[in-house]
């Protein structure tokens, strides 16, 4: 556009070339085209005897004409003294990104049923993304900022470092709903951080969990047998359904339906969100049923004064087994690859193992296990349940447990 001349809406639209672009005599205006082709509104003007710049937003979501009601109003105002770029600043304090992100979680926290979810969601944030732009307006922030927050720990610690990018995508997008930014999300995956990060199933190193080995489960099973504890019927209850500890002690008696032979676990508890639906067997009823109930308690497995069993409970137990059958000469239980001693949740894996020995379907061992997987056979199985199907694996995973 020729110098002198003042912008139309059709060259602010069209116009994508970086560089600045200056509406004649309107008070200091001009467009700001950066190198990835977002477009500025910018006014220069001088307050108490200094020249300065205020932003005024983005194109298109302020226009030419708003872009000019504004530059007269700053205008107006520092010609009777006040200063407009102050003004602006204190109206935006509350939009840097750890007050949005104070705003997100007060509207949002109260979807999240798990205390222990809602402190890792803060906890990532404040550790990794409120140092680096906690005092960044959102409208600011770009993929630059977020490869800076990400990258030291993208390769080192890989699923903190792609929840922590979900979460901040989701900060971001409730900031852009509310109108506090506008534009596309910096902190987006495909087809934008993808294109600068390494996929994290590329370098993601799998953790898992020492599971019992299979030549060992018979002797495990005795041993755990013979003991007594709230704490060990939990552990055995784990070891018979394959199911997560946490499942496990969280399990109240509203969810067991004896008459129809099956547990179940609400959605809410589950790590997939869907409710799941446990066979049991003869063997796990028997269980339950001579285990004492607490007055005042809803749990089945129940702790110190009613509550819920500690997450390091099963744990606990394990480690005891082990280092007691050590003691007496034993081998102890450790898993078969890493030679480390076997924890609860590797439980699950020795059921998985098992499962593809026997030749169990690929489709029912997951359903058993509530694995989250995309596949259409899956799905079908989880339409109609395979309640039945499963109680019959489960009797031939508990013979095999059992060794009998």
């Amino acid at each position: 556009m020729a110098a002198g001349k003042p912008l139309t809406a059709t060259f602010v639209k069209n116009i994508t070339k970086p560089g600045k672009y200056f509406d004649s005599n309107r008070y200091g205006l001009f467009l700001r085209i950066d190198k990835d082709g977002r477009k500025y509104w910018v006014q220069r003007i001088m307050i108490s005897g200094k020249r300065r710049e205020i932003g005024l937003g983005n194109f298109p979501l302020v226009t030419l004409s708003m872009a000019r009601e504004q530059v007269v109003d700053n205008k107006r105002k520092a010609h009777m003294g006040n200063d407009p770029l102050a003004e602006k600043r204190k109206a935006k304090m509350d939009t840097d990104f750890a007050s949005v992100v104070e705003k997100y979680l007060e509207a949002k926290l109260a979807e999240f049923d798990d205390e222990k979810h809602k402190k890792q969601w803060r906890s990532t944030l404040d550790t990794y993304a409120i140092p680096i732009i906690g005092h960044r307006a959102v409208e600011t922030i770009d993929v630059t900022d977020i490869v800076t927050v990400l990258k030291p720990i993208w390769e080192e610690k890989t699923e903190t470092a792609s929840r922590l990018r979900g979460r901040i995508e989701k900060v971001l997008s409730w900031a852009t709903v509310n109108e506090l930014r506008f534009g596309d999300n910096p902190a987006r995956w495909n087809g934008n951080l993808s294109e600068v990060l390494p996929k994290p199933s590329k370098i993601r190193t799998v953790k898992h969990h020492p599971a019992l080995a299979q030549k060992d489960t018979g002797r495990w099973w005795n041993d755990l047998a013979i003991r007594d504890g709230m704490s060990i019927k939990a552990l055995q209850f784990a070891a018979l359904t394959a199911s997560r500890s946490g499942e496990i002690r969280g399990m109240t008696w509203d969810e067991v339906d004896f008459e129809a032979g099956h547990w179940t676990i609400p959605a809410a508890r589950m790590k997939a969100r869907r409710q799941h639906r446990v066979p049991l067997t003869a063997s796990m009823i028997a269980l339950l049923q001579k285990l004492p109930r607490l007055e005042g308690s809803p749990y089945v497995f129940f702790g110190a004064k009613g509550g819920m069993l500690s997450d390091m409970a099963l744990s606990s137990v394990m480690r005891k087994m082990h280092k007691a059958d050590l003691d007496k000469g034993g081998a102890g239980y450790l898993d078969a690859k890493s030679g480390s001693p076997a924890v609860p949740h590797g439980l699950r894996s020795t059921f998985r193992d098992w499962a593809a020995e026997a030749g169990v379907p690929h489709e029912m061992a997951e359903l058993a296990l509530a694995h989250s997987v995309d596949s259409m056979v899956v799905r079908a199985y989880r339409r109609t349940d395979a309640l039945e199907r499963r109680r019959k694996m489960m009797v031939a995973w508990e013979k095999f447990l059992k060794k009998e």
